[in-house]
């Protein structure tokens, strides 16, 4: 399947440190609209210190990263979210104490258009989208497939059900670009290929997705392109096919992955 090729972001000599570590070393690569780019690499590679570089949770020691031609460098996570960046997390990152469909109505905050004076104020305005977006979670729900879940608290969800929630309410902040963090960490391998299933049904949203991901079975199967980092650094960038039998990525990590799975 042809994607278009022009770039949603862009990563440029991005370097992190840690102390006297240097996690990510002058990476560079591109997101092009509309694609699923992964990025695979040993334990403290790097994957997730990018992530949290890009998103802002952590500062850049060099480099830049720029969003269809915004500087993102510099922009706190709300704003970087705001403009269409969103992502979820290693760890499941939920309202446990809300309902599902609470949870969802809680990430459809960014596109709310209430000023704070009209919610304290009651105006019909801010009831007639209260009804909207209580719509829209329940459509989202249904999207993600935990519709029969609305009214349960998120703790009493089985684990496989919680990404998806997770999913579900990065999804109710309107992403154009969506970074997904080792989404099927801990599920079984139904449930890893619905999520695959459910991958799918994002992209043909228009929303490009940037994936960090160890199950490569997952990977190979969604991915338009993959991103092999080893100890900070790019060593490879191409398309499935040429990572799987690119002898550095297997020397440094698919070599790993085939030994554990034997």
């Amino acid at each position: 399947m042809s994607v278009p090729s022009a770039p949603e972001l862009s990563v440029d000599r991005l370097t992190i440190r840690f102390g006297g570590l240097t996690a990510v070393d002058r990476a560079s690569f591109e997101v092009r609209r509309g694609e699923v780019l992964s990025l695979i690499g040993p334990n403290g590679a790097g994957k997730t210190s990018a992530f949290n570089a890009i998103t802002g949770y952590i500062a850049a020691a060099a480099g830049s990263v720029s969003y269809r031609g915004t500087r993102l460098t510099g922009l706190r996570p709300n704003q970087i979210a705001e403009l269409g960046v969103v992502r979820t997390f290693q760890k499941t990152s939920v309202f446990a104490g809300l309902s599902v469909l609470d949870n969802i109505r809680v990430g459809l905050h960014l596109v709310s258009k209430q000023e704070p004076l009209a919610i304290l104020l009651g105006a019909a305005s801010v009831a007639r989208e209260e009804l909207a977006l209580a719509a829209e979670a329940k459509s989202i729900l249904q999207f993600i497939g935990l519709e029969a879940r609305a009214d349960q608290l998120a703790s009493a969800l089985p684990y496989g059900e919680l990404r998806l929630l997770e999913v579900a309410i990065a999804l109710a902040a309107k992403p154009r670009l969506l970074l997904l963090d080792e989404p099927v960490c801990g599920l079984n391998p139904a449930e890893t290929a619905n999520f695959m299933a459910l991958l799918r049904s994002i992209r043909a949203l228009d929303v490009t997705v940037l994936l960090v991901e160890h199950d490569m079975k997952m990977v190979m199967g969604v991915s338009d392109r993959i991103i092999c980092l080893n100890q900070g650094r790019i060593i490879a960038d191409g398309t499935p096919e040429a990572i799987r039998s690119n002898p550095e990525v297997v020397r440094a990590y698919l070599g790993t992955q085939r030994a554990a799975a034997d």
